[in-house]
């Protein structure tokens, strides 16, 4: 059975004032706000402060309200503020988040930060373990607070409209929850909606397994997918846009693309000298109050490498570390905009899914 997919969301066509009153509405009517930060005793303080939303946007059964952009010394972000039923009690509830945007481009949900003298971090999601070189390593899973793909357009769009972008170091504490230094795990609240969907494993994709594999180590040319798994770039693209990136050089191409067995979908971006793959998302809904979806797609990590990525000498440990998150021996020259960054074309260029995505889609788009 082939599933359904849903279209790409818009921004509702409602003024800012007109949003504000649906929003003030919710609130009059029962529906209590659900803070995490420092905001938490008193959450309607968000709103006499200047975080009153501005922008709406539905996916499935879940509204999207958000303020105008901001930013700090190290994000540009919105607050969003999530709205839900509660399927237990019925109950409509508002959950206040930071949604920002990450160095691959994609727009995605703070799960917790930690700030202190030491260490400045924003929490990325679910933990996951793995084994490098016959060790035990706990990593974040980054792409499990990836918003969905659906309404990555309608950020980007509402992400342009303010033209003075405010400086905001006081938001982050008061909506997300504080860890200590040492806390790269996130909270009870953005784990158990997905261990909770993860029980059922008819919710699971390719049942919980990897849907893209290398068969050779560090060979990017060794790449397979699971039969349906595949990227349909005949008759599947169901979304193009744009977008422009200084770290990217440019103007970029977005595309939108479902799987041929139609249970998952990726995003795929082109700069112009780049093209890289975001991570894969179910097709489904179950979307939790982070905003996010509840299931991910495994595959491997190395097949959505953004176009530049971390690579760097780390002077501040002693003696000297390289920080790299590009295949040995495939870092290409550092990125002029941000010197911690090099280009990854080496390895992705040599992806036969990126191949086929050049010449079927790039080719046609460009000509």
């Amino acid at each position: 059975m082939i599933a359904k997919f849903e279209p790409s969301a818009h921004p509702s066509e409602l003024t800012p004032q007109q949003v504000a009153r649906e929003f003030h509405r919710l609130i009059d009517s029962g529906a209590p706000i659900r803070c995490a930060g420092d905001a938490r005793d008193n959450p309607e303080w968000l709103l006499s402060s200047g975080y009153t939303p501005k922008y709406k946007v539905d996916l499935f059964d879940t509204s999207y309200y958000l303020t105008n952009v901001r930013q700090n010394p190290d994000i540009r972000f919105f607050i969003a503020y999530v709205v839900q039923k509660n399927h237990r009690t019925g109950r409509t509830e508002i959950f206040p988040r930071i949604f920002y945007k990450d160095i691959s481009l994609i727009w995605r949900s703070a799960s917790h930060f930690i700030r202190s003298e030491d260490e400045n971090w924003i929490g990325k999601g679910e933990m996951r373990t793995y084994v490098i070189d016959g060790e035990e390593i706990e990593q974040s899973v980054e792409e499990t607070t990836d918003l969905p793909l659906e309404i990555q357009t309608a950020l980007e769009i509402l992400g342009r409209k303010t033209r003075r972008v405010p400086f905001d170091e006081v938001a982050i504490a008061l909506v997300l929850r504080r860890g200590n230094d040492d806390r790269i795990e996130p909270y009870r609240d953005f784990l158990e909606p997905r261990e909770r969907a993860r029980s059922n494993p008819r919710n699971l994709i390719n049942r919980g397994r990897s849907i893209a594999r290398f068969s050779r180590k560090n060979d990017p040319a060794s790449l397979r997918f699971v039969k349906g798994f595949e990227p349909d770039f005949d008759r599947g693209v169901v979304e193009v846009g744009t977008s422009k990136s200084k770290l990217y050089g440019g103007r970029l191409k977005r595309f939108r693309i479902l799987s041929k067995n139609r249970k998952i979908q990726y995003l795929f971006f082109a700069g112009p000298h780049s093209a890289w793959i975001i991570p894969p998302q179910t097709t489904a809904g179950n979307l939790t109050s982070y905003g996010v979806r509840a299931i991910d797609v495994i595959a491997d990590e190395d097949l959505c490498i953004p176009g530049y990525d971390y690579h760097f000498i780390d002077h501040s440990e002693d003696p000297p570390v390289l920080v790299t998150q590009i295949p040995e021996g495939f870092a290409g020259a550092i990125n002029g905009f941000d010197p911690t960054r090099a280009d990854a074309s080496r390895w992705i260029d040599q992806l036969p899914v990126i191949q086929e995505f050049r010449r079927k889609l790039l080719k046609k788009s460009n000509s």
